[in-house]
């Protein structure tokens, strides 16, 4: 049915392609924010346009109508934006009010809809290819970490930001960032520097200064996800990435069920560290909670002994965690911050 396609180009020798300039009829489906196009070969494109690009419902349904149509009978996916940045993260302004309204079901809904299309990229029976610029934070960030690939342009500013506004990675970032840690993890390892290191990421909500630099901070991976220089060349370079793992024989991961967390060995050195820095005034006393509560996720709750969990296990556990920093009267006021001044709350 699709043309034969030679083996993956050198970045920059593509064909340039150009949202703006694609017809209307390259358009397979949109909403007030959502368009998924048709880039042709075989692989569709989804992109949105909201305030700053965060992801709210309509983001939300496009992504997931996106990969409906890729798997019913295209080869992959690409998750682009046009504009001035890929995306400045989840609707903050949605979280606070479903918060302060104590619409406690309705943010497990919505998280858990978060979650699920995340894990939807990842666990697709079709390639999926993030293709992040300039701005790339929290749920942004989060979708990168859930795609089989990324094709980060060279000035791309990534972090998960979410510690700032008191909250965790409610997305699978901090499942994420445990099954990384997992991965990482080599027979003699001092397995609490590991931790000490992905667990800082987070909680110093550290973005990266580069596209290169995503690299250094866990969010890229070596050897799988790539950063190109040239921008106007980055749509048609990730086509032929998502093209290319579809041409390989890409199959669909299973879910994992071998994520070796620390439990109290780990959670340990996180009360510890967080109390030290707590007790020297550079934290406050609820960055000193935030941590913990992060802390209990990326080590997989309150077990006795290392243990192997699922992606699913973490999931429930960051979700749960993420609701219950929510009913804390400082994050509210720190999310409130955000909104109206557009400045971290430090309470």
């Amino acid at each position: 049915m699709w043309p034969a396609r030679a083996t993956k180009p050198i970045p920059g020798q593509e064909d340039l392609i150009v949202l703006a300039d694609l017809p209307d009829s390259s358009i397979v489906w949109k909403n007030a924010n959502a368009t998924v196009r048709d880039l042709g070969d075989g692989i569709l494109a989804v992109s949105w346009n909201s305030k700053m690009n965060t992801i709210g419902a309509e983001v939300i349904q496009g992504l997931n109508k996106a990969i409906d149509l890729a798997e019913a009978g295209y080869k992959g996916l690409v998750v682009y934006n046009d504009g001035a940045l890929f995306s400045a993260g989840a609707n903050v302004g949605m979280i606070f009010m479903m918060a302060v309204e104590q619409e406690y079901d309705d943010l497990d809904m919505a998280i858990r809809t978060f979650q699920n299309t995340m894990m939807r990229m990842r666990h697709s029976s079709i390639p999926v290819v993030a293709a992040p610029h300039q701005l790339c934070l929290g749920g942004g960030t989060e979708l990168c970490l859930h795609a089989d690939k990324v094709v980060a342009h060279a000035e791309t500013y990534m972090g998960l930001v979410e510690f700032g506004v008191g909250v965790i990675p409610g997305g699978g970032g901090s499942k994420e960032f445990a099954l990384r840690l997992s991965d990482e993890l080599k027979e003699g390892d001092i397995r609490i520097n590991a931790l000490r290191e992905r667990f800082l990421t987070i909680g110093q909500a550290k973005v990266s200064t580069s596209g290169e630099e995503a690299f250094a901070l866990g969010y890229l991976r070596r050897g799988t996800d790539e950063v190109i220089v040239s921008r106007a060349h980055q749509l048609a370079y990730a086509k032929e990435c998502a093209l290319d793992l579809w041409e390989k024989g890409y199959t669909k991961p299973p879910m994992r069920k071998d994520i070796k967390v620390l439990g109290r060995e780990g959670l340990g050195i996180v009360y510890i560290g967080a109390n030290t820095m707590q007790s020297g005034n550079y934290i406050s006393e609820h960055d000193t909670l935030i941590s913990q509560k992060l802390g209990h996720v990326l080590c997989g709750g309150d077990l006795s002994e290392p243990t192997e969990v699922s992606e699913q296990y973490l999931l429930d556990l960051e979700r749960k965690t993420f609701l219950e920093l929510c009913m804390q009267r400082k994050t509210l006021e720190r999310l409130q911050s955000i909104i109206t001044s557009g400045k971290v709350l430090r309470n």
